[in-house]
């Protein structure tokens, strides 16, 4: 066992996910998706998973290499168009999805850590997202019901940790991670660097560590770039 919340290894960090889990998983394409627990998953062979994520990475890695070994069931996101075999899975009805405004995505991360169940939002009024949920007028304006969201399990992707579980995220990685990690009952972080209570500047902390049951450390990260965009010359 390592120190604090540090554990020495990935399996022993998933250990406790069993089939028919619901996960929140941090990560914006594949900029901040924590590799590594998504790895030791397909290992363990989990299925039957729902998955809350902004989106389902690609074919061959991220959280599509979950969908893959068809081990997700559903998947809960806002952006699904770069994954060809998720748009198989889902053709064929293998597949349960549920498409979600990005910003109602994070706020329902968000709502779900902070214990408010729910919220009433314009986004979506008039259209399918609205279909069965709740109308509500304030100020002569229609709004929905949105649920808060929480997860039996959340998997983050930080740069930093202290011993605590307080988290650090580096530049784009600091999307979806700091709402996915309040929102998991259980929270697992995996981060590049970690140092011992204390040292983290309490300013520089982007997520505390109430939120962070677990953390590991990872090595050789991939970090691949999903779609490489550069100016003609």
């Amino acid at each position: 066992m390592g120190k604090g919340k540090v554990l020495d290894s990935f399996q022993q960090a998933i250990e406790k996910i069993e089939d028919g889990a619901t996960l929140v998983v941090g990560g914006f394409g594949l900029c901040g998706i924590p590799e590594k627990s998504i790895l030791a998953l397909r290992d363990k062979g989990v299925k039957d998973l729902t998955v809350v994520s902004n989106n389902c990475g690609v074919d061959d890695w991220g959280l599509g290499l979950l969908l893959a070994n068809k081990q997700t069931k559903k998947m809960m996101s806002s952006y699904v168009g770069e994954n060809k075999i998720f748009e198989r899975q889902y053709l064929s009805g293998e597949l349960e999805v549920e498409l979600i405004p990005q910003g109602t995505l994070a706020e329902r991360m968000r709502a779900g850590g902070a214990g408010i169940p729910g919220f009433y939002t314009a986004t979506g009024v008039g259209t399918k997202v609205a279909e069965g949920k709740e109308h509500k007028d304030f100020d002569g304006r229609t709004y929905i019901l949105e649920r808060g969201i929480v997860g039996d399990f959340a998997l983050v992707k930080a740069w930093k940790a202290d011993t605590l579980g307080n988290l650090v995220f580096r530049k784009t990685s600091r999307n979806f991670n700091p709402v996915a990690a309040m929102a998991g009952k259980i929270t697992i972080a995996e981060v590049e660097e970690i140092v011992e209570a204390g040292e983290l500047d309490p300013d520089e902390i982007h997520t505390p560590g109430i939120y962070v049951q677990h953390v590991l450390l990872g090595t050789n990260y991939e970090k691949r770039i999903e779609r490489l965009t550069v100016r003609q010359a």
